[in-house]
């Protein structure tokens, strides 16, 4: 008997590598003889170029950019560690992963001075710039959590597109900036952009403007007061104009590119960037489906389970690759919300949480590895009973 562990972390306590490991030893004392085998899932979001070189393998490669502020921040290639540090991925020579928000996430902006009039995506290209410059020509970059409002003018500006005001000058490419756009060059961008594919990891639907677009949604958690974004809404609606009568792409007919404040429309326009969902991409890049050979069983999981988790998150994911190929998957997670029961809608046969009985939530939390484990049990000797039927 052959499993496969493919949990996402359960934020705050359990890592996947931790829930795989806990997995594998419930898993061999009901099953002794039984073969456990392990890869480290995420959908797209914080700790996505963790889990894929985890799977894969990979340089990481330490790179300073500037941060949101225009301030250097210090970014890497490699596995998201601490909060203090950021990292993203060459995983072959080929193919890089990497995380917008590393670079110009909202955790690099103090809370008293979030602003998205001010704020720039510029460290996001140099990223990209760097590997586009030590060979890589697969890009994957997941651009959710951002602190950016800027149409991914910043970012772009990195790579060699000049954003330039009514007199001919040069903006500098943050939020504030999008008012001003009259004409953009595309000129000076890098020659390497062009041999290069992009795919953007992204699983909102956004369009650019709008009272659904990037600002009006996703401006307030960025420091935007109403007055503030009513302003940069203006500006993008500019911004937009531009982009229509130069390159004939009317953005507000474009899912998801009002991702990442704008970023989702620039790695379109510029990068000619296809979005994906997350979860996708990163069963993709893991070789996932290769994974299920002569599997029994997946166990998928995550720490709270609701009606969002049939939308992009793991556990869709997993479970819609394993219906494919005929193999059941179970999940366990921390907790059931509502909704949890849709996800049987997408090849996960059943659930089962780790709390085994009324307690708070600072001691489910503390004690989240003694409860994966028995919860881990009971689901393998559930199994045992059920070869017996």
């Amino acid at each position: 008997m052959k499993f496969l562990f493919a949990s996402d972390s359960f934020k705050g306590t359990l890592s996947s590598r931790r829930t795989a490991e806990l997995l594998s030893q419930a898993a061999r004392e009901v099953f002794p003889a039984c073969e456990c085998e392990a890869v480290e899932i995420a959908d797209g979001g914080e700790g996505t170029t963790d889990a894929v070189l985890s799977a894969v393998g990979g340089e990481k490669i330490s790179l300073s950019v500037h941060g949101p502020l225009g301030d250097m921040t210090e970014s890497y290639y490699g596995i998201l560690g601490d909060m203090t540090e950021s990292y993203y991925g060459i995983l072959d020579g080929r193919r890089a992963v990497m995380e917008m928000a590393s670079a110009s996430g909202l955790p690099l902006v103090p809370v008293s001075l979030r602003d998205p009039r001010r704020t720039s995506s510029y460290g996001t290209g140099e990223m990209i710039a760097d590997a586009l410059a030590k060979g890589c020509t697969d890009i994957s970059i997941a651009i959710g959590g951002s602190a950016t409002n800027d149409g991914g003018m910043g970012c772009m500006r990195a790579l060699g597109v000049r954003f330039l005001d009514k007199d001919g000058k040069e903006l500098s490419g943050c939020g504030q900036d999008l008012i001003n756009v009259r004409e953009i060059d595309t000129t000076g961008i890098l020659p390497l952009v062009k041999a290069a594919s992009f795919t953007v990891m992204c699983d909102v639907t956004n369009p650019l403007c709008g009272t659904n677009g990037a600002t009006y949604t996703f401006g307030k958690q960025k420091g935007g007061t109403p007055g503030i974004l009513e302003e940069l809404e203006k500006g993008m609606q500019n911004y937009k104009d531009v982009i229509h009568t130069q390159f004939g792409i009317n953005m507000d007919e474009i899912s998801g590119a009002g991702a990442a404040g704008g970023l989702g429309a620039a790695l379109m326009v510029f990068l000619n960037g296809k979005l994906k969902s997350g979860i996708e991409t990163v069963l993709d890049l893991v070789d996932f489906d290769r994974k299920l050979d002569s599997v029994s069983l997946v166990v998928t999981g995550e720490g709270t389970t609701d009606w969002q988790s049939a939308f992009g998150k793991v556990m869709q994911g997993v479970g819609m690759r394993c219906k494919k190929h005929n193999i059941p998957a179970v999940a366990i997670v921390g907790s059931m919300g509502k909704g949890a029961e849709d996800i049987f809608d997408y090849g996960i046969e059943s659930i089962l949480t780790t709390v085994n009985g009324i307690m708070p939530l600072e001691e489910a939390l503390d004690r989240a590895d003694e409860l994966y484990l028995g919860a881990a049990r009971r689901m393998f000797r559930m199994l045992k009973a059920g070869t017996g039927l």
